[in-house]
């Protein structure tokens, strides 16, 4: 009886030890994302909103709603990005790791800008 508490308490050990070392790997926190995370839509030829304030860490996702195709390319050096052509409901996502203010554009559409200010 000892014998199998110990054993599945290693086992759960075991399988926490595995879940954390592959979030350390990926870079993320198990719910991290979830909880840190931010959505900016693209529609009408714009960013919607144009300007977010986050803080460090935060996932930004932008969601393409047009019928046409949009990049999102940093302008800054600081944290470069560049994502394919959007589609339709295609998604690019970029985690904001140190504080600054972070400008990007639609290489396609380059009226279209956006800021983001990290805390």
């Amino acid at each position: 009886m000892i014998a199998t508490i110990k054993r599945r308490t290693l086992l759960c050990a075991a399988g926490a030890a595995l879940l954390l070392s592959a979030a350390a790997v990926s870079g993320r926190q198990p719910n991290a994302a979830a909880a840190n995370s931010r959505q900016i839509a693209i529609e009408n030829f714009a960013f919607v909103p144009a300007t977010v304030t986050v803080t460090a860490g935060t996932e930004i996702v932008w969601v393409n709603h047009d019928e046409e195709p949009h990049t999102v390319n940093s302008i800054d050096t600081a944290a470069a990005f560049k994502s394919p052509p959007l589609d339709t409901g295609d998604k690019f996502t970029f985690v904001f790791s140190r504080p600054g203010r972070y400008t990007y554009f639609c290489s396609i559409h380059p009226h279209m800008v956006g800021t983001i200010t990290v805390k």
